[in-house]
């Protein structure tokens, strides 16, 4: 890799973490490809990201951004998982890494805050956005459909009670 293939790769890594909510740090020794790829898909899927990186190279992708001060813990083999979704990166991870001891999680980061390994794991244990939102908007709804239940509760009761008058005085 020549020198501006490497001056290209940072620009595109620091691209792509200032767009960045989450970064999870990973030691991966001894995946095959095969491996690899799959969690590269189940990245996809979860809108995250996987990529394994050259240390000296992703330092310098890291300056300037606010995760800066995860520099000092890229040593060894290791690849970083990263999204805009707050845990969708850390989930694939964590789920990964406990099915596949060849992938260690060491850390990361959400947003400028710096987590450890049992940060991240506690994080994977979230729901995601989506399901937050979908969550916020059943809470939402449900009150509203109990009030409308309650509001029609009492004029259909006078309704059956104006019916069951109208039925006796026909009757009679």
């Amino acid at each position: 890799m020549d020198r501006s293939q490497k001056e290209t790769l940072v620009a595109s890594l620091h691209q792509s973490l200032q767009d960045t909510e989450c970064l999870v740090l990973t030691h991966q020794s001894g995946l095959t490809v095969a491996e690899v790829t799959q969690l590269r898909i189940q990245m996809r899927d979860a809108g995250a990201s996987f990529k394994v990186t050259k240390n000296r190279l992703a330092r310098l992708a890291l300056a300037g951004t606010q995760f800066e001060q995860l520099s000092s813990l890229f040593t060894g083999p290791t690849a970083i998982a990263f999204s805009r979704d707050p845990v969708a990166a850390a989930k694939v991870a964590v789920e990964f890494a406990n099915k596949n001891d060849k992938l260690t999680i060491i850390g990361g980061s959400l947003g400028a805050k710096q987590l450890d390994a049992a940060g991240i794991k506690a994080l994977a244990t979230m729901p995601s956005l989506d399901t937050l939102r979908a969550k916020l908007v059943g809470l939402l709804q449900t009150p509203a459909t109990r009030v409308a239940g309650v509001l029609q509760a009492p004029a259909g009761q006078l309704a059956r009670v104006f019916g069951a008058y109208a039925k006796t005085g026909e009757a009679a």
